[in-house]
C-alpha cells in the first residue's frame, strides 16, 4: 500500500481532486472455445458451380465478418440477461477439380450462440443529444435501459472441411439451409455476387475453432482520484527521419 501511495509523487504528479466520469463497467463476462464441425458454406453461383465438379475441398482460411447481439431479460432471474449471438464467417476453399491447380472460393457460414450473464438492473431510460438520422428504432426504444453486450473473438481456425453429395445423402443435410433475405446486407456485399441457395449437386462443409470472450457491460457513473492532465511526452518522428530507415549507432 506504501508503494502505491508514494507512485504518483514518483513520476511528479500530486492527486488533486476527486472527479466523476461516465464509463463503460464490466458487470459479468465469459470465455468459450467452440468447435464448430461441419456447418454449411453458402458460395456464389460460380463457387457453387465450381463445388459441383469438385473432387476435393481444402479450407485455407475463416475471418469473422461481424458478431451480432440481442439481448433479454432473464425471467425471474432480476438482474440476468440471455445474449443471442450470431457469427457471420467469411470461408476462403481450395477447390480440386482435377490435376490442375485449385481454385480458391469464397463463401458464408454461421453460427448461432446464447450465453447467460449478469448486467445490473436499471430502470432509468437513457437518452443522449447526439442526433442521427433515422436514428429511432420502435424495436428499441423501450430498452435504453439494457446493458449492451461486447464480443472479443479471434480469427477462427481452420480444423477441416468436406464435400457432401445431396444426391447419394438423399437430401438429409436439406434442412440446414438459412433464409440468405434475413441476412444483412452489409454482409452481403463483402462478396463479388449473390449467394444462392438451392439447386447444388454438393455441398460444402467446414470445421473451425472459435475463442471468444464475451462481455456485459454498461454505462456508469464513478467518482476517481484525478492528478493532472496527461500531456505526452515523447516527441513526433518524422516520416522521412534517418532513425526510421537505418539502426542507432552507438558511439
Amino acid at each position: 500500500m506504501q508503494d502505491r501511495d508514494l507512485a504518483p509523487q514518483e513520476c511528479g504528479t500530486n492527486f488533486r481532486e476527486a472527479v466523476c466520469i461516465h464509463t463503460d463497467k464490466i458487470f459479468d463476462s465469459c470465455r468459450d472455445k467452440d468447435c464448430l464441425e461441419n456447418i454449411r458454406v453458402y458460395l456464389t453461383q460460380s463457387g457453387q458451380e465450381l463445388v459441383d465438379r469438385a473432387m476435393n475441398i481444402k479450407c485455407t482460411r475463416a475471418e469473422v465478418i461481424w458478431v451480432f447481439s440481442d439481448i433479454d431479460s432473464v425471467p425471474f432471474n432480476r438482474g440476468f440477461y440471455s445474449i443471442d449471438l450470431k457469427y457471420f464467417f467469411k470461408v476462403t476453399l481450395q477447390v480440386f477439380t482435377g490435376a490442375c491447380r485449385p481454385t480458391e472460393v469464397e463463401g458464408l457460414a454461421t453460427f448461432d450462440k446464447k450465453v447467460i450473464l449478469f448486467g445490473s438492473e436499471g430502470n432509468a431510460k437513457t437518452f443522449t443529444s447526439k442526433y442521427r438520422q433515422c436514428s429511432f428504432d420502435e424495436r428499441d426504444w423501450k430498452k435504453t435501459n439494457m446493458p449492451y453486450a461486447v464480443v472479443e473473438v479471434v480469427e477462427p481456425i481452420a480444423l477441416g472441411a468436406k464435400l457432401v453429395d445431396v444426391c447419394q445423402n438423399n437430401c438429409c443435410c436439406c434442412d440446414d439451409d438459412i433464409d440468405l433475405t434475413a441476412v444483412p446486407d452489409s454482409v452481403c456485399r463483402i462478396f463479388d455476387s449473390s449467394l444462392v441457395v438451392g439447386g447444388e449437386a454438393k455441398r460444402a462443409f467446414v470445421s473451425l475453432g472459435v475463442f471468444s470472450i464475451i462481455k456485459l457491460e454498461r454505462r456508469v457513473q464513478l467518482l476517481i482520484p484525478s492528478y493532472d492532465y496527461c500531456i505526452p511526452q515523447k516527441e513526433c518522428v518524422g516520416a522521412t527521419d534517418d532513425t526510421l530507415y537505418r539502426p542507432c549507432m552507438i558511439m
